[in-house]
């Protein structure tokens, strides 16, 4: 049998999976991070591209975010980001005071407040908006970029200082929305623009993906142990699950998206790092809280997918059979944008 090129589709296949697009990645990075981590570290484009972009992909993928904002469309994508937004936050939260108030800054088991909050506040953009994609409509992508303002430390920072368990600086907490805004400014002064950052939405993904799994580790994810596994289920069960029903309740109607933010951001295995620098008080947490944050990065970006698909299923046969209008995936919403340019 003769192989001709293009009939290997890579591409159609990482799509089989929920988020395949940037889970398949995410899983590859962190495979070769564990087996063989000198080979990104040659040095040159290299390792400025599979290793150290994090901060500039996800600063980027940020950018993009605030460009889909559109002013004059924002009522249902304003409404379903601040709602999300709202309860990742809250959820998260609440969860972390509670276990800072019962045992301390220590936590339980050496499980912090600082990896609880860390971890569940922080939801994976990037899943969400390839979620989106395929499950929700336009207004579901375009919430990606108010929900994007949790990926990374600015509401980890927020919630560990409203609960007493850190200080940090304006700068610090500006710094992580700066993208945002430009973005959100450039989209809306020319719309051409705009079409051309939505590309960003669809080729960032799997880069982002592999660049955080090659900040991860299966070892140190294991050994965070039965603990950093907890984590990972509390975050999938607590802001999957629960903001399912919760957000279904306030649209009125099954949908599956409220799900979709059940996930821990790969950046988030960063936070107690950034946060520490910020108030090294909590560096004797740091090193604990990043093994188990990272587990439940690796937990929850293969479990949020399969249970928002099989939500997505549920919402579609209770919403026909109470005579509401089915939440019907969008049309390859992104990729539409993209073939106007």
């Amino acid at each position: 049998m003769k192989f001709k090129l293009g009939e290997v589709k890579i591409l159609e296949t990482m799509k089989k999976f929920p988020a395949g697009a940037m889970v398949v990645p995410l899983l590859l990075g962190c495979l070769i991070n564990t087996l063989l981590p000198d080979t990104l570290l040659i040095g040159g484009f290299t390792t400025g591209l599979f290793k150290n972009a994090i901060p500039t992909l996800i600063g980027l993928f940020l950018f993009c975010s605030g460009a889909q904002i559109d002013v004059k469309m924002a009522g249902d994508t304003l409404f379903k980001g601040v709602v999300l937004t709202a309860l990742k936050f809250f959820v998260g939260f609440g969860i972390g005071v509670l276990l800072n108030n019962f045992f301390g800054p220590a936590g339980i088991l050496g499980l912090t407040p600082l990896a609880v909050i860390g971890a569940v506040t922080n939801s994976n953009g990037v899943i969400y908006a390839t979620l989106a994609s395929e499950y929700g409509d336009d207004s579901d992508v375009g919430a990606t970029s108010i929900l994007a303002i949790n990926d990374g430390p600015f509401f980890t920072m927020i919630a560990l200082g409203a609960a007493g368990i850190g200080n940090f600086p304006i700068t610090a907490i500006m710094a992580s929305i700066i993208p945002i805004i430009i973005g959100f400014i450039i989209g809306n002064l020319d719309h051409e623009w705009r079409k051309v950052l939505a590309t960003g939405m669809v080729l960032l993904p799997p880069f982002n993906g592999f660049a955080l799994g090659a900040g991860l580790n299966f070892m140190s994810i294991a050994k965070a142990g039965i603990m950093g596994v907890i984590l990972g289920l509390m975050t999938l069960v607590a802001t999957g699950l629960l903001t399912f029903i919760i957000y279904s309740l306030i649209r009125r109607k099954a949908d599956p998206m409220g799900a979709a933010i059940g996930t821990t951001a790969g950046v988030a295995a960063t936070t107690p790092t950034a946060v520490a620098q910020a108030d090294p008080t909590l560096a004797p947490y740091v090193e604990t809280a990043t093994a188990q944050t990272a587990a439940a990065v690796v937990i929850t970006a293969v479990l949020c997918p399969l249970m928002v698909s099989a939500l997505s299923k549920f919402s579609n046969k209770w919403n026909k059979a109470h005579g509401i209008s089915a939440t019907t995936p969008s049309e390859a919403a992104l990729e539409s944008k993209i073939e106007k340019l």
